[in-house]
């Protein structure tokens, strides 16, 4: 076990989290602690944090005085560049999410307790098997503007929305089917 009193929190880290988004973490952190141990908090050989910084207060907040060995690695004998490099890289996403499988192989509720950044507001109590057509079922109102810049843009989403109709999709694989394919 490690005393989380010996870990020390960057001072340069530049990535914060803050209220809602920390209170998602620190729940995540507390219903899944096995986390931890398959992405462990980064230290130098001084003990402070080059990545992790966020996991490491949730943990705190959560009430925890040690941490078992497995959930902190040591990164040694880096060079002060390359601890600078890794501090920002441990923070990029090179990657982009694929919309599609999110809206079909996924709840959007947990999506959103797991604390994805959907690109659209949404409700989590709106279920996505909601049929917009069927007058007896409560539905929750949905009131957006759209700007065409162009024709073209017009035509795009005239022809995508004929095709939702067709296909038939739920309100989240159409929004995000649309977002997609912009």
């Amino acid at each position: 076990m490690i005393k989380l009193r010996l870990i020390k929190s960057n001072e340069y880290n530049p990535r914060v989290i803050r209220d809602e988004k920390f209170a998602q973490l620190v729940a995540s952190l507390s219903a899944f602690p096995a986390m931890m141990e398959l992405r462990p908090i980064i230290i130098d050989e001084n003990n402070v944090i080059l990545g992790g910084n966020m996991r490491y207060h949730a943990l705190k907040d959560l009430g925890y005085k040690e941490i078992p060995d497995e959930w902190v690695h040591a990164a040694l004998n880096l060079t002060e560049a390359q601890k600078l490099e890794f501090i920002i890289k441990d923070n990029v996403s090179f990657g982009e999410w694929n919309w599609d499988s999110l809206a079909n192989d996924f709840e959007i509720k947990s999506l959103i307790e797991w604390g994805l950044d959907l690109p659209f507001n949404t409700d989590p109590e709106i279920s996505d098997e909601m049929d917009p057509l069927d007058k007896t079922k409560s539905k929750k109102e949905i009131s957006f503007k759209l700007i065409f810049e162009s024709t073209s843009q017009l035509s795009f989403f005239t022809e995508w929305t004929k095709k939702v109709i067709d296909d038939g999709l739920t309100p989240a694989q159409a929004i995000l089917t649309l977002i997609q394919n912009q």
